[in-house]
């Protein structure tokens, strides 16, 4: 079934009567696991006039309903439907006559202990074991989980909010903190968001300038390691404004979670969340910073209008990030990184998406499936290539940044579809004749709908890739005594060129005498066993899994059990159920640690091992 006009994921109804602000006040209930409190909703009516409004919730325990007048609060009927599984529930308000112009209602409300947008941890699941922990994310459609909203990336508001916490523990969400007082938060987003960027954390946590306008967020036995791991972030933040234009949020923080957050880093304004699995030790792996603060620009600012278009944040924002890498260290590196993208775009098709090849399109359909069970890597490689291939078409960089500037300004503030961008390319280019060809030429159908790889993969530097492809070949095509004998194994590689290395040997439908013996070998050759890096420590227990080696599977589940990322978890456990003998063990090991996982992780893995 098909929701919203606008969006296949929300019962909202944007096209009549919009969310403009919201002002929170939430007690944060430890001992529950709720979030209870009041959500006073400012709407704009866009229609002439409206008798009903359509909210998307969540196992929400709704108390009362008024509606604001000048004079007083008038206590209104409303009705919620039966909850639809990774949807929720349609909240319907009855306005007590036909309104227009503008309307507050005020919904007084508790959240479920299951909420789907939140994580409560126990104090011993985090690094300090003394106090519990509370994040959120409400990315795709999980903040109807944690207030009635217009859940769809097609609204925008503002919001100011109040928490009262616990007066040991400090409370931060998406936005200025305005007021700082134990146990009571004050907060404001004066810049218009859409409902998945609404975030909020309350934990033992404490924090080190990184740069100006930044700070580093970690409890405090990871405090100092975080602090040096994204020392860089304002060179980051300097250059993502070089190439996209002003940064309008204020604030760049960062803050460093417990294992339980599904992603790499998350967006949110003024707050990136990002993984411990980042903290390698030698910044390989702080370009994810730099993907988070591109997202300052394409997905925060210029939004998809909804997730069958969720190419438009990622394939974007890894385009930008990209970028950014580019200008730090030198054209090479960027073209290295749009490859190794690349590397695990191959992956995401082979392994995840096998059996769902309408998933590998840019734009998909969401009719009949939540943005959860969609998400892959899919619009992040497959979007940037495109974008990539486009860059080189008009002519390189200098012309195609002029253009993305353009389009940001254009866009700003605002939530958009594919076409609005296919529609502002056209206008932009077709003002000189030299690009009207150019323009013809653009298989957009190929680029958007068709299953797969890229339908054309851009003219890339591959001088850092190519002996990442020397790695793999030797080790796939040859046995160890040959191996031991190369001189290729002396060629030192940087971690990210390991990572791809590894990856590329995973890709391999055939390895030569893969077993124990080779794989010790390779772990002692490149000293596997001495890294942080978790995108290393990845592939090296997939490689494991390829080998069937039973006996690593301890090993195997360690890394498992160590981060709930769902890069990581869900090949592994997808890998496992396909493999008879270890396919007990990882049900097992599932059935034990789902309860410290968020429900987008939950429900990918059951979906993985066909539970």
């Amino acid at each position: 079934m098909r929701l919203s006009k606008i969006d296949p994921n929300s019962f909202s109804n944007p096209e009549d009567v919009v969310i403009k602000h919201i002002d929170l006040i939430w007690n944060v209930n430890f001992d529950k696991k709720t979030l209870s409190g009041v959500a006073t909703i400012h709407f704009d009516i866009l229609a002439q006039s409206i008798e009903k409004i359509l909210l998307d919730v969540s196992d929400l325990s709704i108390e009362s309903v008024n509606v604001k007048s000048a004079k007083n609060e008038i206590p209104i009927d409303f009705e919620i439907t039966d909850h639809v599984e990774n949807i929720g529930s349609k909240l319907t308000l009855f306005l007590p006559t036909q309104t227009s112009g503008k309307l507050i209602v005020i919904i007084k409300y508790e959240t479920s202990a299951s909420a789907s947008g939140l994580l409560w941890l126990a104090s011993e699941q985090t690094c300090g074991k003394k106090h519990p922990y509370l994040f959120s994310q409400c990315q795709a459609i999980h903040a109807r989980s944690i207030l009635p909203c217009q859940d769809t990336p097609a609204v925008k508001f503002t919001y100011n909010s109040v928490l009262y916490h616990p007066a040991e523990l400090t409370g931060l969400m998406s936005a200025i903190r305005t007021k700082n007082l134990p146990g009571e938060s004050h907060f404001e987003q004066t810049v218009p968001i859409p409902s998945y960027l609404l975030a909020i954390v309350v934990g033992a946590i404490v924090s080190r300038d990184i740069g100006p306008i930044s700070s580093v967020w970690a409890e405090q036995e990871q405090i100092e390691e975080s602090a040096e791991e994204f020392s860089q972030t304002n060179d980051f933040l300097k250059k993502a404004e070089e190439i996209c234009g002003p940064y309008v949020w204020k604030r760049y923080d960062l803050l460093i979670l417990p294992p339980s957050f599904p992603f790499g880093g998350m967006e949110n304004p003024c707050l990136t969340f990002i993984t411990p699995t980042c903290l390698a030790g030698d910044k390989s792996l702080a370009n994810v910073v730099a993907h988070e603060i591109s997202h300052s620009w394409t997905g925060n600012l210029v939004t998809n209008q909804n997730f069958e278009h969720f190419w438009l944040n990622e394939g974007f924002t890894i385009f930008v990030e990209q970028k950014i890498l580019g200008r730090l260290n030198g054209p090479a590196f960027r073209d290295f990184h749009a490859l190794h993208g690349l590397s695990e775009l191959t992956d995401c098709i082979k392994v995840q998406l096998a059996n769902e090849p309408e998933l590998t399109k840019l734009v998909v359909d969401l009719t009949n499936l939540g943005p959860d069970d969609a998400f892959s890597t899919v619009p992040y490689i497959k979007g940037s290539t495109f974008l990539r291939y486009l860059e080189q078409k008009f002519g390189g960089p200098e012309v195609f940044e002029a253009f993305l500037r353009s389009y940001l300004n254009k866009f700003k503030f605002q939530s958009i579809l594919t076409d609005s961008f296919k529609s502002y390319l056209y206008e932009y280019f077709n003002k000189e004749p030299k690009y009207e060809q150019i323009l013809a030429s653009i298989d957009w159908d190929k680029w958007l709908f068709s299953e797969g790889m890229p339908p054309i993969i851009p003219d890339y530097d591959h001088s850092l890739v190519d002996a990442c492809k020397r790695h793999a070949d030797l080790w796939a095509d040859n046995n160890l005594d040959t191996i031991k004998a190369s001189s290729v194994i002396q060629e030192k590689l940087l971690s990210v060129q390991v990572i791809e290395f590894l990856a590329l040997l995973l890709e391999k439908k055939t390895i030569v005498d893969l077993n124990g013996e080779k794989l010790s070998f390779l772990v002692k050759t490149y000293k596997l066993n001495e890294t942080k890096n978790s995108e290393i420590r990845f592939r090296l227990v997939r490689l494991y899994i390829k080998a069937r080696l039973f006996g690593k599977m301890t090993e195997i589940l360690q890394f498992l059990n160590s981060n709930f990322r769902l890069k990581f978890v869900r090949p592994i456990y997808k890998e496992l159920g396909q493999w008879p003998e270890a396919k007990p063990l990882a049900i097992e090991n599932f059935a034990k640690y789902k309860i410290e996982m968020m429900a987008v992780c939950v429900n990918g893995i059951s979906k993985d091992l066909g539970l």
